[in-house]
């Protein structure tokens, strides 16, 4: 692994349903990382699920605890595995942090596929808890894409492939150093 991404933190960022969570624990779990996820940290800075801030408090209250444990994140001198929310990109203050901080990876996968992943945990998803799951994922990837184009290193398609799959491209991609 090259000395800079070695030491520096690996970001996973993209739509819900690209495989970040489940991809970035077992990423963690090889490179012997501690693996934090961002939507985990608003949780537990909140007391209450990510579905509930969003019911009772409303997406700005969300994003602002987002922010928070973007930096808290960030700042850790010990390098982790950051699973990032998927709206984590559209904060320029958070896109900075993570660049600074990390070699961020951009998990993508063909709309539909992100949209059957996602829906198979019921109720965790409050921006797909109304309408058509495939329609809601289209909108939010035309207002995402662009961030995450900007501040990856590297887009990685996780289309058909398992988290096994995902997490050798992602180490193997962190190993060599790859960048663009």
């Amino acid at each position: 692994m090259s000395k800079e991404s070695f030491e520096r933190h690996l970001v996973l960022v993209g739509l819900m349903g690209a495989g970040k969570s489940s991809a970035g624990a077992l990423c963690a779990k090889r490179l012997e990382r501690k693996f934090v996820d961002t939507d985990h940290m608003v949780e537990e800075a909140a007391g209450i699920s990510v579905a509930r801030i969003f019911a009772t408090l409303g997406e700005n209250e969300f994003r602002e605890l987002e922010r928070r444990a973007v930096s808290a994140a960030s700042a850790s001198e010990v390098p982790l595995v950051i699973s990032c929310g998927g709206g984590v990109a559209i904060d320029p203050v958070n896109q900075e942090a993570l660049r600074e901080s990390g070699y961020v990876v951009w998990l993508d996968a063909p709309i539909r596929e992100l949209a059957e992943r996602a829906t198979r945990k019921s109720g965790a998803r409050p921006l797909l808890a109304e309408g058509d799951p495939v329609a809601t994922l289209q909108a939010l990837a035309e207002v995402r894409y662009g961030a995450y184009e900007a501040m990856a290193d590297l887009r990685i398609d996780t289309a058909g492939l398992g988290v096994s799959a995902v997490a050798d491209l992602i180490i193997k991609a962190i190993s060599k150093g790859v960048t663009g």
